[in-house]
């Protein structure tokens, strides 16, 4: 008789027991490794973080993101690559980083080049991401593209030299921070140098380079406050950043958790990304103020000759990948809309 009870207590502790295990199972959290190459106090460190914890509690706790930020994971020319090699599930990557590899993508960096003449993030951001599937997916194999971050236009941070027109910008040493830039500074007479961002402050201090190309957000991210004594605008480029995830690490995840990847990705994120990071750089903006940098604007004449020296870069842009047989024109159309 003690046997049998016994027997039956083991049995409806097991039954009971069962259920439990299988919540926990259920419960068990997926951690995904997200690697970017910028400081914790940038935009887009904060956006990730909002994001993990909108992420957490749509979850229940069943996925959550780990920020790997400053490059921890490797420098900013390997943020993809991380992402498409598996030594991170995400990463966030400057496009012109490596020069080359994401041309169609880099069109967006064209000088004056902007959707209906907004060069503000909120809106150049929500257009490229929404033109991503059909243009320039082709750039990422191997990896999905959740948004793409369009900066607020990139302007010219100097210390000694003032720059008031191209002339100015002759034998000058600047950072740039893609293809595109490069080549205009080429036209321009400048000198383009490929720096860390981590080390542009030190650089421009000890006179190694005479300036770099940032924006107001970045530029207070990195501490160019310091160092800058001038700041040229109109600001007339942008660079591009992007959020991707190993497509195979994406595939394997269950379905309702893509489904929330999926729900708050795309155009509508990066439009609020972009809206932050307006925002963002007008407070850099009056923080290079409260530097005493002084800030100049470029007459429109001499905005009229950049213009026109700058011109056939995008037409040269544009024709060497036509030949390529990509569609650079369709696509550099549709972004300007």
């Amino acid at each position: 008789m003690i046997g049998t009870t016994r027997r039956a207590l083991l049995a409806v502790s097991a039954a009971v027991a069962l259920p439990a295990t299988r919540l926990c199972a259920q419960t068990v959290a997926t951690e995904l490794k997200v690697s970017h190459y910028l400081p914790p106090n940038h935009t887009i460190h904060k956006a990730l973080e909002a994001w993990g914890e909108d992420l957490d509690k749509r979850s229940g706790g069943r996925l959550k993101l780990r920020i790997y930020p400053a490059g921890q994971l490797g420098p900013v020319q390997r943020q993809f690559d991380l992402a498409r090699n598996g030594q991170a599930d995400m990463a966030v990557g400057l496009t012109g980083a490596t020069p080359g590899r994401y041309p169609m993508t880099e069109l967006s960096n064209l000088p004056f080049v902007f959707p209906g003449a907004d060069p503000s993030s909120a809106v150049t951001s929500k257009r490229l991401t929404e033109l991503a599937p059909q243009y320039l997916a082709h750039e990422f194999e191997g990896l999905r593209i959740f948004w793409f971050g369009v900066t607020p236009a990139v302007g010219f941070f100097t210390g000694r030299r003032e720059v008031d027109g191209p002339a100015d910008l002759k034998g000058l040493k600047i950072r740039f921070q893609g293809e595109q830039h490069a080549k205009m500074l080429r036209t321009l007479g400048a000198v383009p140098l490929q720096i860390p961002p981590g080390d542009v402050a030190d650089g421009m201090a000890k006179g190694v380079i005479d300036g770099a190309m940032y924006n107001y957000e970045a530029a207070g991210s990195f501490g160019l406050g310091t160092v800058t004594h001038h700041v040229a605008e109109p600001a007339f480029v942008t660079a591009t950043l992007g959020l991707v995830m190993n497509t195979a690490r994406y595939a394997a995840l269950p379905a309702d958790l893509r489904a929330m990847l999926d729900d708050t990705t795309g155009p509508a994120a990066a439009a609020r990304l972009g809206h932050d990071w307006d925002g963002a750089d007008r407070h850099g903006r009056d923080y290079m103020v409260a530097q005493k940098v002084a800030i100049h604007t470029i007459a429109p004449a001499e905005l009229a000759k950049l213009k026109t020296m700058l011109e056939p870069l995008g037409a040269e842009a544009v024709d060497s990948l036509e030949k390529s047989g990509k569609p650079a024109r369709a696509f550099l159309a549709a972004y300007q809309k």
